[in-house]
């Protein structure tokens, strides 16, 4: 996740710089028009979707469960492009190639969600993941679930969000103050407030039920701008020529063009790569609430499983709408004559402000602000409904649902302040720390797969094994947190010593040489911060494991009941019901998907 969550703090300078020498605007009146055309499209949705009024929780946090599989599709998608693939995964594309792909390509897991934890999910009734692991666990897995779940939204994916919007409409817009009132103005409160308030008041008002009824409209806008944006690349890289363009490109990124690198890479090495972005492809698909309550809302198993099939095509696109137009955006800079200047994580802007047509320009821009909205709507939202269902409904259980939508319009008002206030703060940090601050997720998403894994398909595990796993998995995750924040500055020296070393730059012993002085300096600290991040997550999955097998055979087995909340626990109705919710057409189509993964893998082995 490291490379996948960029620095976007650092794309800021980068963007402007790449933008500066084009004094030109931007945009003209086609492309000004193209945006009016759609912020009227998107007012009308919203309008529309919120005639019916949210009465429960229900109807407020899972649109009251009457979500189709269009909607359910759209949404997964619309929310999970947000700003690491606006900002990053285009840059990750420039300067890496392929290697990032493997993250997009374990999109095929939705898959595993729609067929798997569907059914489960569906005849629990459960709003969200940590309610889940209450029923078959305890209170106190659920608590700790939540609140990191919510501290992981507020303070690194929300902020993300919001900062990236920033980045990307301030330099789309090349203008860097505005004037109000007099007064110059930093466009970052223009951007950033009007960004949160915007998308927090739909969603304050609206809930789940609007999140689902604009994806329907952004997702066809979005990819249909970054398909542009491939097109126009490739065109212009092959001089009319799409193959050409391909060609060159490929020519241009040489061994980068391949997924599987070689174990000595410091940075990829496949044995750290293929399971480790599994892990954490297998935590985010199936039981990340913020992902996970778009399936939640589907008004049947069929709805939602189709839904999740719908994601899983979505999720094929993302390399070829973002990744690829990175490398090709690297294919320019080295064409003479091309006039294409940019940097990594500039990569996707540049493209858009240097060789778009117009009117094409502003549909890409109205792609790119409405994903950054949907990812943060939906951050808002998922927030808030950890906090109403998991702690205020505790506190309260007799509650109306009047008052459980009114809590939770409450609480996302306040989540939309935390995250502002926390950009701000963010913007006055080191911006290594933010860096680091955002690969939270990788670190804890080990212990949250094993609970959920072991937990379903194992009926012999326990509440207490379940409580001191996940604990000393969130633990050794924070540490090797810790870690990297106390190592960030001489973490890049050293990194940069094993690039040299790798790309035979120099001998062993100079490179031991120079990572000598900061092993004597950290010790065992530099020893544990020195396994690789992947493997470090690779070897936190199978320690969380050993501990909930090992606790729960020594510890008293669970209460019968708590079978029915695991893959065994279906009764014959509802496995009847599962099975009738399929049919041919669904497996074909499903396919066809993990099909589509494995030609991608051979085709770019």
């Amino acid at each position: 996740m490291n490379e996948l969550t960029n620095n976007v703090a650092a794309a800021t300078n980068a963007i402007a710089a790449s933008l500066a020498a084009h004094a030109e605007p931007v945009f003209n009146n086609l492309d000004w028009g193209v945006i009016a055309l759609f912020t009227i499209g998107m007012m009308a949705t919203v309008a529309f979707s919120m005639r019916k009024k949210n009465e429960s929780g229900k109807d407020y946090f899972l649109s009251g469960r009457d979500a189709n599989w269009l909607q359910i599709g759209s949404s997964i998608f619309s929310s999970n492009i947000g700003s690491e693939h606006l900002v990053g995964l285009a840059g990750a594309g420039f300067v890496t190639g392929m290697a990032m792909a493997h993250w997009e390509m374990h999109g095929w897991l939705i898959l595993v969600l729609g067929w798997v934890f569907v059914p489960l999910y569906d005849r629990m009734k459960v709003f969200t993941m940590p309610e889940f692991l209450e029923l078959r666990f305890s209170r106190g897995s659920r608590n700790v679930l939540s609140l990191l779940t919510m501290a992981s939204l507020v303070l690194t994916k929300i902020a993300a969000t919001i900062y990236a919007g920033d980045v990307v409409i301030r330099t789309l817009l090349g203008v860097e103050s505005v004037n109000l009132f007099g007064h110059n103005v930093d466009v970052f409160w223009v951007i950033a407030l009007g960004l949160a308030f915007t998308t927090g008041l739909y969603t304050i008002f609206g809930g789940m039920r609007v999140i689902m009824y604009t994806a329907v409209l952004q997702t066809p806008v979005l990819i249909f701008g970054s398909l542009a944006i491939l097109y126009v690349g490739l065109h212009k890289l092959g001089h009319g020529s799409l193959i050409e363009g391909w060609n060159a490109t490929k020519m241009a990124v040489g061994d980068n063009i391949h997924l599987i690198r070689s174990n000595a890479d410091p940075e990829w090495p496949w044995l750290a790569v293929l399971p480790g972005s599994a892990i954490i492809g297998f935590w985010y698909w199936c039981t990340d609430q913020y992902i996970v309550q778009r399936v939640l809302a589907g008004k049947n198993q069929q709805e939602s499983r189709r839904g999740s099939i719908l994601a899983g095509y979505f999720k094929l696109t993302p390399v070829f709408i973002f990744l690829i137009p990175g490398m090709v955006a690297y294919a320019l800079t080295q064409t003479p004559g091309s006039g294409f200047a940019t940097t990594g994580d500039a990569a996707y802007t540049s493209l858009v402000a240097q060789i778009l047509p117009h009117g094409i320009k502003g549909i890409v821009a109205c792609g790119m602000i409405v994903a950054l909205m949907a990812s943060l709507a939906s951050k808002f939202n998922a927030s808030a409904t950890l906090f109403t269902m998991d702690f205020y409904r505790e506190w309260h259980p007799n509650a109306s649902g009047k008052t459980e939508v009114l809590v939770g319009r409450i609480a996302t008002a306040v989540i939309v302040l935390l995250g502002i206030c926390w950009v701000l703060v963010i913007k006055a940090l080191h911006s290594s720390l933010y860096e680091y601050l955002q690969n939270v997720q990788a670190y804890l998403s080990p212990a949250i797969a094993v609970l959920f894994g072991v937990g379903v398909f194992w009926k012999r595990a326990t509440a207490p094994a379940a409580l001191w796993a996940f604990i000393v998995g969130v633990i050794a995750g924070f540490a090797r947190l810790a870690t990297d924040l106390i190592l960030r500055d001489d973490a890049k020296i050293v990194k940069d010593l094993k690039q040299q070393f790798y790309h035979q730059a120099i001998s062993l012993e100079q490179f031991n040489a120079g990572i000598a002085p900061f092993q004597a300096k950290y010790g065992l600290l530099f020893t544990f911060w020195n396994i690789h991040w992947l493997y470090f997550c690779q070897g936190l999955f199978v320690l969380t494991a050993v501990l909930m097998i090992v606790i729960s055979l020594m510890t008293q087995a669970p209460d019968p009941k708590t079978v029915k909340y695991t893959w065994y626990g279906a009764t014959a109705a509802e496995k009847a019901a599962t099975r009738a919710s399929w049919g041919t057409l669904d497996v074909v189509l499903s396919l066809i998907v993990v099909i589509a993964v494995v030609t991608f893998y051979i085709k770019f082995f």
